[in-house]
């Protein structure tokens, strides 16, 4: 479009899109002959430009936008989002619309729907967009986070509450590094939560959850992910809301590579969260537990379990091992239970032995047993 190739000329396009309105209510009309076919040509032309839009958008074009610049790209969000409105009603020019959208794509596929959010789509990939300088940058905020008025409020699960979330997140302080308990989350990593959740409801039926959540970074989607979790762990399980937590769930246990990731980067209280409230989640993280533990070796020298290899990624120490079983033992009676009996079976497969350092399984029962032996002896009193 003008803005890419230069993004201060302004005037053309402004002529360009009062003459695409005018256009747009040509075909929206009923006049037959060559000034509709003219007219539907100015529309399939610079429907054709949206691709290029959000491509600028993207890339490091935008450090040279200034505010005046910025109200021009988003004017144009907004008046495909009105070419969207006009013509949803009609199949035919819905198709051609969408065919021409289509034309020499090299992205992700964008189709006639993708209009009606454009104001999103181009907001979000600015937001994203670290060129885009302070003074456009702050322009892009207020109109996201201060719509003009007369503009709809965005609902529940729309890409336009997204969007100000997203926007809200910029203006929230950094990350702090210090632990927080299970469900009392820093304000950010709430808010990433909320969004996640919201592209998940918004992109369900289009490219669906697995392939959203395949796009996210790491290691601290992990954190956002539990977060999610957790905040919709007081959904019932039949109302839409809880589906998102679903798809989370199957996408983590689907890959053994992501459930390990999971579990390893994420401490063992909020682990244990999580297992308390998704049994299905608590069995797999205690065979990857048993996993862990079984690649310890003792080292008569220091009189320690440690790693049989040079420490990888996927390993934990024996003091991380201990420290989420004893989660466990303090958790509800169920899981307290199955980790007590997964070690107590692992210690007979091992010989059964009663002293330690022949057995991680025996070191780590002992451990476990002597709390709960001294909280018995305690009530007995």
């Amino acid at each position: 479009m003008g803005l890419q190739s230069s993004p201060q000329a302004g005037s053309h396009w402004a002529t360009s899109q009062a003459e695409g309105r005018a256009a747009a209510q040509t075909c929206g009309g009923k006049r037959q002959g060559s000034g509709r076919a003219v007219a539907m040509e100015t529309l399939l032309w610079q429907v054709e430009q949206l691709p290029g839009l959000l491509a600028v958008s993207r890339s490091g074009q935008v450090r040279d936008w200034d505010p005046p610049t910025l109200d021009r790209a988003l004017q144009w969000g907004r008046y495909f989002q009105h070419l969207h409105g006009r013509f949803r009603a009609q199949p035919r020019l819905r198709a051609a619309l969408g065919q021409r959208l289509r034309r020499g794509q090299q992205g992700p596929p964008l189709g006639f729907g993708h209009l009606g959010r454009c104001p999103e789509l181009l907001g979000l990939a600015l937001l994203g967009n670290r060129a885009l300088p302070p003074a456009a940058c702050h322009r892009l905020l207020r109109s996201l986070l201060l719509p003009p008025s007369g503009q709809a409020t965005p609902g529940p699960c729309s890409l336009g509450l997204l969007a100000r979330r997203r926007a809200a997140v910029q203006l929230l302080p950094p990350p702090s590094s210090a632990p927080t308990r299970p469900g009392e989350w820093e304000p950010q990593l709430r808010t990433e939560a909320q969004l996640l959740l919201s592209r998940l409801q918004e992109d369900e039926e289009e490219q669906g959850p697995a392939g959203v959540l395949e796009q996210l970074p790491g290691p601290r989607i992990y954190r956002v992910l539990a977060a999610l979790l957790l905040e919709q762990a007081g959904d019932d399980a039949g109302r839409e809301g809880a589906r998102p937590a679903a798809a989370v769930l199957s996408w983590l246990l689907g890959d053994p590579g992501r459930l390990s990731d999971f579990c390893r980067l994420l401490p063992g209280s909020l682990l244990l969260a999580l297992s308390a409230r998704y049994p299905q989640l608590g069995t797999p993280y205690l065979h990857l537990l048993t996993s862990w533990g079984s690649r310890l070796r003792y080292d008569p020298l220091r009189g320690q379990w440690a790693s049989s290899r040079c420490p990888g990624e996927d390993e934990l120490s024996w003091e991380e091992l201990r420290e989420r079983f004893s989660c466990f033992m303090r958790g509800p009676a169920p899981l307290r239970e199955a980790a007590l009996a997964s070690l107590k079976n692992l210690k007979t497969q091992d010989g059964d032995f009663e002293v330690c350092g022949l057995s991680v399984w025996t070191d780590l029962l002992l451990e476990m047993e002597a709390p709960l032996e001294r909280e018995d002896w305690t009530l007995e009193r």
